[in-house]
């Protein structure tokens, strides 16, 4: 059609999780894997601590999202202005222990959880209060972290 916009390029196949993961160095792998051990570990222990129960709020999985979002908002600033050189701090501390603390997809199912047990307003106080909470979190992770290093600093 005269005056219409060229079609943009095709986009190129994505590569396969198998290919992808063969171009990740193996020890950055390790380091994942340890920390997803150790993170995963310590979430379960909050489990134990507070065990859920459906229809009341989920302690372990708000502690556990909130505290991560803290300690993500803390080792963002770590890995990227104070040493971003260490190559293995942020595979291993965020992707590998606080990705296995952190629990998003168990925090759904929480609220799945009230909504099937008739706390439908507990499920939509909790979904927005563990948003709230981790979002807030990392921000103040950020800050303080900051704040931090300039004390160092001077």
């Amino acid at each position: 059609m005269p005056g219409s916009p060229p079609a943009p390029p095709p986009t190129p196949p994505r590569p396969t999780l198998r290919d992808a993961l063969r171009t990740v160095p193996p020890v950055v792998l390790g380091a994942v894997a340890l920390g997803g051990v150790i993170g995963s570990l310590a979430r379960y222990g909050l489990l134990v601590a507070f065990p859920p129960d459906p229809g009341r709020f989920d302690t372990a999985t708000f502690l556990a999202n909130a505290a991560g979002g803290l300690l993500i908002g803390a080792l963002m600033v770590v890995v990227t202005e104070v040493a971003p050189d260490r190559r293995l701090l942020r595979p291993f501390l965020g992707v590998g222990v606080l990705g296995g603390f952190t629990t998003f997809s168990t925090f759904i199912v929480g609220v799945g959880r009230a909504v099937d047990a008739g706390a439908a307003l507990l499920a939509v106080a909790y979904a927005f209060a563990t948003i709230a909470a981790a979002l807030t979190a990392a921000a103040l992770g950020m800050w303080a972290t900051r704040r931090l290093i300039s004390r160092r600093r001077r």
